[in-house]
């Protein structure tokens, strides 16, 4: 086994770098604790989800750098990079990771406006007359 696996996770406009090693389980994001750094509940239970599920929560020790997008496209794009790194850590652990959703990148963009229009789907009001 390699001594620090690294990978990648991306989730709108943020891009996560992770580094994980054998460990206590302790989270840290850009230099702060995860508890820290993502202050919703909602947001911890997702970043710490991947790890639940291949029943590794207190085994590695994780450090990632994230930068770009909101609190939530952070979370998912830590989410993304902790389950590829275990993939790359334990091929066998792929299947649980891959029927759970965490090893697809979410596709979900925010849709740019259109010209002639308020928005991306908005109109301008409209006055027969």
């Amino acid at each position: 086994m390699a001594d620090i696996i690294s990978a990648t996770g991306k989730r709108k406009t943020a891009i996560a770098r992770v580094r994980l090693k054998l460990g206590t389980g302790a989270i840290l994001v850009n230099g702060r604790n995860v508890d820290e750094y993502f202050p919703r509940g909602a947001d911890q239970l997702k970043v710490r989800k991947p790890l639940e599920m291949t029943e590794s929560l207190e085994r590695y020790d994780i450090t990632a750098n994230i930068h770009g997008g909101g609190t939530s496209g952070q979370a998912g794009a830590l989410r993304h990079g902790i389950a590829r790194a275990l993939e790359k850590l334990d091929p066998n652990q792929r299947l649980v990771l891959k029927r759970a959703g965490f090893l697809t990148r979410d596709p979900r963009r925010k849709e740019r406006k259109k010209y002639g229009q308020k928005g991306a789907r908005a109109r301008y009001q409209f006055s027969k007359r």
